[in-house]
């Protein structure tokens, strides 16, 4: 809950800094030359960020702390800072250096002025990455001593600069140096992000002490697992910006019509998958006996945390697929931000929700395979992902929709579409290959097919609702159906004895009394 809360208001200023974006932006060059420019330098966050500190540091602190060698877990942690610091300061500087021949590899459609401002803003944005390197080592810290609302909320901060550069200089500069003002605008986000974090980290690491260190046995086996989901994480990265790449070779607008959907497309991915996993993995890690009695608490854990992510996902996906325009709509559409904007992000929001489940679910086995100490599986999974996923991309997005007669541009929808697909098959992939390990695991079909039902009359009232309204305001037209979505989702839910639904229910009863 402290994961999700902490997620939840940092999406939340997440989407109003889209919002803002939208407003001065708009779907325009600068908009796509400014979200290109981030996902640049942003491999620096990927690559050594959370996700693989969370699957090499966390198992070994935790499991430190677990047997109540803390001073032991601090030299290991003083170690990975130190490591991390001095790999990153040495990135940031070659990222620099060769940013324009990054720009001919990642965005070749960008031309002219275009491309002179995104090689600008990379250039701005590759110091913020690395601060964000070292905040995602804070978390890391505070997630293993369940500290954890504190470092999902930091990001905030990072929101928070964002959105007080873009009223500072929207309405007085274009949009070109407004995408420079805001750029700088992050990297100022980025030093508040770790700074907001850093007197807690020592209060829980009062002898902690930068050192370099490779030598002792549990930093070896910090860089030892390190390894295969840095590579892991590489070849995500890739398929992120072959995604990228493909969108530059589409009209104007793709790149940020994109990016404007992986922001929405990111709320419930973070909130019911990422939160799950994050307070599953140092819980998982910390599991002591034989081989069968960590088995047996695994499937336990792994059972319950896909339910409650099976439950809060479905009806988003859903939602993405039947609502997305009204969702759309809602957040964005205001200022250059237009009607026709929002229709063209909901086409590939939709494209994104046919893997929504496989993608949050995949991200709780992998926090199973990294708290056994087994990194290479998730890794080869992530492969044959990305492999699918760049065959997948190309024919989605540049061939077909011409060949269905539709406007160049859908090609976005098709990147988002075969990017789902892959991810059905990295899940099959980790679910089969570790119930072979511990046992059986998952979720009864019986329960998601009574999910999808229920989320499927949800949004049929929903459409009820939109139909009858005709034109209306946007957030007006969101509240108005998306109130009987839920209502529906929830009731139908709970008559068919869903726990997780009657729990919810209860809970707002409670509250309301």
């Amino acid at each position: 809950m402290l994961v999700a809360t902490g997620i939840l208001l940092s999406r939340i200023a997440g989407l109003v800094r889209q919002r803002f974006l939208g407003h001065f932006l708009g779907l325009g060059d600068a908009a796509d030359a400014f979200n290109a420019a981030f996902r640049i330098p942003n491999v620096l966050q990927n690559l050594f960020g959370e996700g693989v500190l969370s699957a090499s540091f966390i198992p070994v602190y935790a499991r430190l702390l677990a047997e109540g060698d803390e001073k032991e877990a601090t030299h290991v942690a003083g170690a990975v800072a130190a490591l991390l610091g001095a790999i990153t300061a040495v990135l940031v500087l070659v990222g620099v250096l060769v940013t324009p021949w990054l720009i001919d590899l990642i965005a070749p459609g960008f031309h002219g002025a275009k491309r002179e401002l995104t090689i600008q803003l990379v250039r701005i944005f590759f110091p913020g990455a690395g601060l964000l390197v070292m905040s995602a080592w804070c978390l890391g810290v505070l997630n293993s001593h369940r500290r954890f609302f504190l470092s999902y909320a930091a990001p905030i901060m990072w929101n928070a600069a964002i959105i007080a550069a873009l009223v500072a200089f929207g309405g007085r500069v274009g949009p070109f140096p407004l995408a420079v003002a805001v750029a700088w605008g992050a990297v100022a986000g980025s030093a508040l992000q770790l700074l907001v974090q850093l007197p807690t980290v020592l209060r829980v690491l009062p002898h902690f002490r930068p050192v370099l260190d490779a030598t002792s046995r549990n930093v070896r086996t910090v860089i030892r697992n390190f390894g295969p989901v840095f590579v892991g994480r590489g070849v995500v990265q890739i398929s992120g910006y072959v995604d990228v790449l493909l969108a530059t070779l589409l009209p104007a607008g793709a790149t940020a019509g994109l990016m404007t959907a992986q922001t929405l497309y990111m709320l419930p991915v973070s909130l019911f998958g990422m939160s799950v996993s994050a307070a599953e993995l140092p819980t998982m890690s910390s599991a002591v006996g034989d081989a069968t009695e960590v088995a047996s608490y695994l499937r336990l854990r792994l059972d319950a945390g896909l339910r409650r992510i099976a439950f809060l996902v479905v009806p988003s996906a859903v939602a993405f697929l039947a609502l997305g325009d009204v969702l759309v709509g809602a957040l964005y559409q205001t200022g250059r931000f237009t009607r026709a904007d929002s229709v063209y992000v909901w086409g590939i929001l939709g494209g994104a929700g046919v893997g929504l489940l496989a993608s949050t679910m995949g991200r709780l086995y992998s926090s199973a395979y990294y708290a056994l100490h087994d990194t290479r599986t998730p890794l080869r999974f992530a492969v044959v992902r990305v492999v699918l996923t760049t065959g997948l991309g190309y024919l989605f997005a540049i061939p077909l929709p011409p060949l269905l007669g539709l406007d160049p541009r859908w090609g976005a929808a098709g990147l988002t579409a075969s990017a789902g697909v892959a991810a059905w098959v990295e899940f099959t992939l980790l679910r089969l290959t570790l119930n072979r390990r511990i046992g059986r695991t998952g979720v009864p079909g019986t329960f998601v097919a009574t999910l999808w039902f229920a989320a499927a009359l949800g949004a049929a009232a929903a459409w009820g609702v939109k139909l009858a309204l005709g034109v209306a305001h946007p957030i007006g037209l969101a509240v108005a159906a998306l109130a009987p979505f839920g209502l529906v989702y929830f009731g139908v839910t709970s008559a068919f004895g869903i726990a997780e639904a009657r729990t919810i229910v209860r809970a707002v009863l409670r509250a309301r009394r």
